[in-house]
């Protein structure tokens, strides 16, 4: 992976601090692979506002959820090595295991935790303390999280089934998952900026994350220690792509090590589940990866947020790209949706779907369909009709609220399709859909934010 001096470095590279400066992003860092090169690489902003630190593509940032795929990339390894299965019960490996039903602790298997359809509640999040035995205290609380589906019959983003196969990971190898992450993609990757605690990270220039207007730094680095499989990763756009590349080339490291089968990194990249919202991320969830098509190209990909830091990937296969954008505070969604769909466009000459918006003309809706309560363990959401409009109320509890603050906030919902609304998140700058659906047995759900939110009133 050779960065190459090139009039388009030059041209992205101004690109990206003009639109840094236009969305009030704090600072970003950009890298593009093209058939199998950088041909471009990019920073601006501050790591730290606060400190004066700049930016720079040195910087590491926090991938956040971008690391689910690289745990599910050694998921994967020990499925290739027979010490795992994709769809045998998890408590074959783990017996110990105890969720909150008797269908979860019986059934639930990789598969499941891999496309996010374990029905486990996704945003329970505990702080198990800075041993290496988090993760196992993190799994024995489990039980007393309730699920929010039945197993395997929908998809809810799932935090916290990647950190229980996190720990999956510690039984069935007998390695801690931070020095499992080293030993089994790190450092075969070749990867000099790359790290999962925050002691590692001092080593580099750091980005810490912003909040607020004007925007100031956060009061913490990151995430606690048990949420690490799900998103602790931090890391270089370069460094990214070398794992990107990994997988275009098929499982195989630049100097030939091969990490993971080609098939099992065929797998990953096959349809699992149908995503009930397919307007925001892809139209289904692979192992690991998120799938969706643009413009007729396929793209797979995956985002990541954290405290005060946002991470975007897209992989487009059939054109040998690659793009990731790491920031820290800010209109970052804006400026991932306007720089990435100029990319595509003048190297692949795709035309990336457009964020979504309300209807052109206001639709017709049986308020009654969709007035009432949605409820899991972090979020409770009503919907209310009031002078003839709904309103969508979302506030984050228990955990949830503990770890990002109550966050009430009271939505106008607009008309996008039948059955589906749009709201503007403010904090976001973008529109994000609230979908509403049925499962099998006509339990009625509400879909936002890539989670399944049961009605319950």
């Amino acid at each position: 992976m050779t960065n190459l001096d090139t009039d388009y470095a030059r041209k992205v590279a101004d690109r990206l601090s003009a639109l840094v400066t236009a969305h009030k992003v704090a600072g970003a860092s950009l890298a593009v692979l093209q058939h199998g090169e950088v041909v471009a690489e990019a920073a601006a902003g501050f790591a730290h506002i606060g400190a004066g630190i700049e930016a720079t593509t040195e910087t590491v940032f926090q991938i956040g959820s971008i690391s689910k795929v690289w745990t599910a990339t050694v998921a994967m390894q020990l499925v290739d090595a027979g010490e795992l299965e994709l769809d045998a019960p998890i408590r074959r490996v783990m017996p110990q295991l105890r969720l909150s039903t008797d269908e979860l602790t019986e059934g639930v298997t990789l598969r499941h935790l891999l496309s996010h359809t374990s029905g486990i509640d996704g945003d329970f999040f505990a702080e198990t303390g800075r041993g290496d035995d988090n993760l196992e205290k993190f799994a024995a609380l489990l039980e007393g999280v309730a699920a929010n589906h039945p197993l395997g019959v929908t998809q809810s983003y799932c935090n916290a089934g990647y950190s229980l196969l996190g720990r999956v990971l510690e039984v069935v190898t007998g390695v801690q998952w931070d020095q499992l992450m080293r030993e089994r993609l790190f450092q075969p990757l070749g990867l000099t900026r790359t790290g999962t605690l925050p002691e590692e990270a001092l080593l580099h220039r750091a980005a810490i994350g912003h909040g607020g207007d004007p925007l100031t730094p956060v009061p913490l680095w990151g995430l606690m220690r048990s949420a690490g499989p799900a998103g602790l990763i931090h890391s270089t756009p370069r460094d990214v792509l070398k794992f990107v590349k990994l997988h275009l080339d098929k499982g195989v490291t630049e100097d030939g090590t091969r990490v993971v089968s080609e098939a099992a990194a065929a797998q990953m990249l096959q349809p699992q589940v149908a995503m009930p919202d397919p307007y925001v991320l892809g139209k289904h969830w692979g192992l690991g990866w998120f799938l969706d098509e643009w413009d007729g190209a396929a793209v797979y990909g995956h985002d990541g947020g954290t405290i005060g830091q946002s991470a975007f990937l897209r992989v487009l296969p059939e054109h040998g790209l690659a793009i990731v954008l790491l920031t820290n505070g800010g209109g970052a969604a804006t400026l991932y949706h306007q720089i990435f769909a100029e990319i595509v466009q003048e190297l692949a000459g795709v035309t990336m779907r457009p964020p979504v918006g309300p209807s052109l003309e206001q639709l017709p809706f049986d308020p009654a369909e969709y007035v009432g309560r949605y409820e899991r363990a972090g979020t409770h959401m009503e919907v209310q009709e009031r002078d003839g409009k709904l309103l969508l109320i979302m506030k984050n509890v228990g955990h949830l609220a503990a770890l990002a603050g109550e966050q009430r906030m009271e939505l106008e919902m607009e008309t996008f399709e039948k059955d589906v609304f749009v709201v503007m998140r403010p904090e976001l700058g973008v529109h994000f859909p609230v979908v509403f659906y049925d499962l099998p047995d006509g339990s009625r759900y509400l879909h936002h934010g890539v989670r399944a939110n049961p009605k319950v009133a």
